[in-house]
């Protein structure tokens, strides 16, 4: 999957696309009905397929540091499309003054037509862009009357006879609903990050853990979880994480640590891809080490349980049938 970073340039893709746009994030159900629609169009024109979206998303840009907390940075947004296998290019465009500015006809032109080659683009009914969200899709299908391209317009994916949103997930996360917010995704929640180097307390604990940065704008997520990750040697393996700011140790930021039972491996500068499954409790502060230790014992012992009574363990095998998935290994 090509990508296509902060600007369209014109001529970006000289032969034509489908192009669909949107913000995507967590990649939802209804995110994937939009994006399906375009890879039909796709394949009927024999034309590649381009997403665009945003970095930082609008959202994010006009509330600053009031904005939701995000489903998916941009590297998770990376890995969901090219998990898709339908979408060649990704065109992450930096949204920054100049783009919220931008009139929806200049939009359409520059960067759809001229820079993008779009023959045909597929958008949710609800989507608006441009400035003060002006644009919608009769503006759209206005302009590519203009610019040579048509416009589908999807309507909303409904679950419980509510539209499916990012804001329902991250409402669904927030409240510890985990079976729902998989409802709404058609998969379990999942965070991608890079094994950074920690302060490796949780080695000299007995419970080494692999530690994920979150960045700036952490996921909804917060207390201890049982996990399955993708991206460890020899395929998937389940594990505990606990997703918080550590405050036992003082921890001045928050961190996903995971901790994988019975593997001893090394997992720095690995590119691992964590399945939220279950929460087991909140982040605790506890009096000491100790303490702390004779929890993380216990919890593993809670995550052991609700393995087995659903037929699994610690390796990622489902004991029942023995089946299992190839790991991601260690890319970008």
């Amino acid at each position: 999957m090509r990508l296509i970073r902060a600007r369209v340039p014109a001529g970006t893709i000289p032969g034509g696309s489908v192009v669909t746009i949107g913000k995507f994030d967590g990649l939802h159900r209804g995110h994937r009905e939009v994006i399906a629609t375009a890879a039909t169009v796709a394949r009927e024109r024999r034309l590649p397929l381009v997403v665009v979206s945003f970095e930082p998303l609008p959202d994010e840009y006009f509330a600053g540091g009031e904005a939701p907390a995000r489903l998916a940075r941009f590297v998770s947004k990376w890995r969901l499309l090219a998990g898709l296998g339908t979408v060649d290019a990704f065109a992450c465009l930096r949204f920054d003054r100049g783009l919220a500015s931008q009139e929806p006809e200049v939009f359409a032109a520059d960067v759809l037509a001229n820079g993008l080659g779009a023959r045909h683009v597929v958008v949710g009914e609800e989507f608006r862009f441009g400035r003060r969200r002006r644009g919608d899709v009769a503006l759209l299908a206005d302009a590519g009357r203009r610019h040579g391209f048509t416009v589908t317009g999807v309507p909303p994916v409904a679950a419980d006879g509510q539209r499916i949103s990012s804001s329902r997930v991250r409402a669904a996360l927030e409240e510890h609903r985990l079976d729902d917010a998989a409802s709404l995704l058609g998969r379990p929640y999942r965070v991608w990050g890079r094994v950074v180097t920690g302060d490796r307390l949780g080695r000299r604990l007995g419970f080494p853990t692999a530690n994920l940065a979150l960045g700036r704008r952490p996921p909804p997520l917060a207390g201890i979880y049982v996990v399955r990750a993708t991206g460890t040697p020899g395929g998937p393996r389940h594990g505990m994480a606990n997703v918080g700011d550590r405050p036992t140790v003082a921890g001045r930021r928050r961190l996903l640590e995971v901790y994988f039972p019975g593997f001893d491996g090394d997992l720095y500068g690995r590119a691992l891809g964590v399945d939220f499954l279950a929460r087991l409790r909140p982040e605790e502060r506890f009096t000491g080490l100790d303490a702390l230790t004779a929890t993380m014992r216990e919890d593993v012992a809670a995550g052991g349980r609700w393995l087995r009574a659903r037929g699994l363990d610690w390796r990622g095998t489902d004991r029942a049938s023995g089946n299992d998935e190839p790991g991601s290994g260690n890319e970008f």
